[in-house]
C-alpha cells in the first residue's frame, strides 16, 4: 500500500488519508499485472480505509469487462491498519542517546496515565481481528466453494496488519501440508520461519495456491494478500471470537508461489513534482491532451 505517511513521515495507522499520485500508478500497474497473468477474481475483500478501497477498485477495474460487472468489492473495517492511537498522525518520536527504549516507548511510559491518552493497539489485538476474518470469510471460502469452482480471492490491507493476517492462514494448515514454490528464497533451511516472510513494499503481494485433494477432481483455490459493495452485506461477528477454530482437513495443501511481488513496478518512474502529492480524483492524464490519430 502506498500511504501518505510516507511523505509526511507520520504514522497513518487507521488515519483515512488518500493515495498519492505515484500510488495510484502503482495501484493501477498492480491491477494490470495481475489480471494480464491471468487472475479472474471471484472475491475481493479490503479494508474500508480509501488507500485500499482505491487499490482494490483498480484491481477490479483491471478485470475484463464480462467478468467485473459482478464482482463485488467487500469493504471491511476488521482489515484496517494497526490503530496508533494517541500516535495517529504525529511524527515519530527520536529515541533518546541514553535509553534502550525507542522514542515512542519513552513517550509512553511518561505520558499513558495522561487523561484522554490512547495506546497503541496491541498485538493480540490486531491478531484477533485477522482470526475473525480468516475464520469467517477465507476458511468457509476454501470449504464451501474449492469443490465447486476455481475461487480467486484478493485481500487488500495494509504492511503491519498483513503481517498478522498471513499467520492467521497459516495457522489454518498442518505443517506437512504447505510448500514453497521452488526457487523461492524464504522460509526454507531452518533459517527463516514461515511465519515472517517479510514486510511489503507498496503494492507488493503475497500470492498462494490453495488445492484440494479430497474430491473428485482436483480444483483450487488461490488467494492474493496484497495490503463497492457495502460491508453490511458481509457482516463481520466477533461474538466467541476467542473459539475460532482456524484449522482445515490435512487433505488441503498450500503452495507459497510469490512473496512481496513487485514485478508491476518494473519500469515505472516516480512521477516528478507531483509524485507524493494526494492524488486528484479530477485530475486528467497526459494522454487525454492528445486527440488520437484516425487511420484510413
Amino acid at each position: 500500500m502506498t500511504e501518505q505517511r510516507n511523505v509526511w513521515d507520520n504514522d497513518a495507522g487507521i488515519r483515512d488519508s488518500a493515495l498519492t499520485v505515484q500510488g495510484v500508478l502503482q495501484a493501477e500497474r498492480l491491477g494490470q499485472y495481475l489480471a494480464a497473468s491471468g487472475n479472474r477474481y471471484t472475491h475481493i475483500f479490503a479494508s474500508d480505509l480509501q488507500r485500499a478501497v482505491k487499490t482494490a477498485q483498480a484491481l477490479r477495474s483491471a478485470q475484463p469487462a464480462q467478468d467485473s460487472p459482478t464482482l463485488d468489492l467487500c469493504q471491511l473495517p476488521i482489515l484496517r491498519e494497526q490503530d496508533f492511537g494517541f500516535y495517529e498522525g504525529k511524527p515519530f518520536y527520536a529515541r533518546q542517546r541514553d535509553s534502550s527504549k525507542s522514542g515512542k516507548e519513552n513517550h509512553r511510559s511518561q505520558h499513558q496515565d495522561d487523561p484522554g491518552f490512547k495506546d497503541v493497539e496491541s498485538k493480540e489485538s490486531m491478531t484477533r481481528r485477522t482470526d475473525i476474518f480468516v475464520g469467517q470469510y477465507i476458511k468457509p471460502l476454501i470449504l464451501q466453494e474449492i469443490s465447486e469452482q476455481n475461487t480467486v480471492v484478493a485481500v487488500v490491507s495494509h504492511g503491519i496488519i498483513l503481517s498478522h493476517l498471513w499467520r492467521s492462514i497459516l495457522r489454518m494448515f498442518a505443517k506437512q501440508t504447505v510448500a514453497l514454490a521452488p526457487g523461492l528464497p524464504v522460509g526454507g533451511g531452518g533459517v527463516t520461519p514461515l511465519e515472517y516472510l517479510g514486510g511489503w513494499s507498496n503494492t507488493g503481494y503475497l500470492e498462494l495456491d490453495i488445492t484440494a485433494s479430497n474430491v473428485s477432481v482436483e480444483t483450487e483455490a488461490k488467494v492474493e494478500v496484497m495490503g463497492s459493495a457495502v460491508a453490511a452485506q458481509y457482516p463481520v461477528t466477533t461474538e466467541g471470537a476467542e473459539m475460532i477454530d482456524l484449522s482445515l482437513p490435512p487433505t488441503i495443501r498450500m503452495i507459497i508461489k510469490t512473496v512481496n511481488g513487485k514485478e508491476h513496478l518494473t519500469g515505472l518512474k516516480r512521477a516528478r513534482g507531483v509524485g507524493s502529492s494526494q492524488f486528484d480524483e479530477g485530475q486528467k492524464k497526459i494522454e487525454s491532451f492528445f486527440k488520437k490519430t484516425k487511420v484510413g
